[in-house]
């Protein structure tokens, strides 16, 4: 295994073609990928590990684009999982070990960067020059993985008694002894249906 795998250099230009631009989240969740990466022991994402992480986006932003690109884990191949809670934070599981950090972006970072711009430095090549311990907060974590959570083929797949929708990998709710989707089930949807004869 080449330590090369994880040169912030190759990273960030992967992250940066991946996402289509070089920005302040590319660089953050560039740095945030390969501290966390490392932190577990995983030191070949893409090739002898790549089986052996799941990562945990907290935002829907730039920086879950580098988090992709650098862990090469994908929603679709269930071993990426976004939570938008907004925040500028991942957690990076090992499966093999089950060591599991959370990498957070820490709020205190505006008196550095002052410093570390000056005038005509940009905030991107700020994130870059600042110190990972001064830039993140790195917090040993456990994360209680379910089996319907890992990768591979659903382990459980239901119909919604309401809209008839399939519902994979026991995301159902039971209500009353009948099934439906959180979705019927809670009333909360993304979307509102237009119908053809409104």
């Amino acid at each position: 295994m080449s330590a090369d795998n994880l040169d912030f250099g190759k990273c960030l230009e992967d992250a940066k073609n991946f996402h289509g631009d070089l920005c302040a989240g590319i660089t953050l969740g560039t740095r945030m990928s390969i501290l966390g990466l490392k932190t577990i022991g995983i030191n070949d994402p893409k090739g002898a590990d790549r089986k052996n992480i799941i990562v945990f986006a907290e935002t829907d932003r730039c920086v879950t684009d580098a988090l992709l690109s650098i862990t090469g884990c994908h929603p679709g191949k269930r071993t990426m999982k976004i939570f938008d809670y907004g925040k500028m934070a991942a957690t990076f599981v090992n499966l093999k070990t089950g060591k599991a950090v959370r990498v957070v972006v820490k709020n205190k970072r505006d008196n550095q960067l002052k410093q570390e711009e000056g005038e005509d430095r940009s905030r991107m090549d700020a994130y870059m020059s600042i110190p990972a311990e001064d830039l993140f907060t790195i917090e040993p974590v456990r994360v209680d993985l379910k089996p319907e959570d890992m990768p591979g083929k659903p382990l459980h797949v239901t119909v919604c008694s309401a809209c008839g929708e399939r519902v994979m990998d026991k995301r159902e709710v039971c209500e009353n002894g009948v099934v439906l989707c959180k979705p019927c089930s809670k009333g909360e949807r993304y979307y509102t249906s237009i119908h053809k004869d409104q």
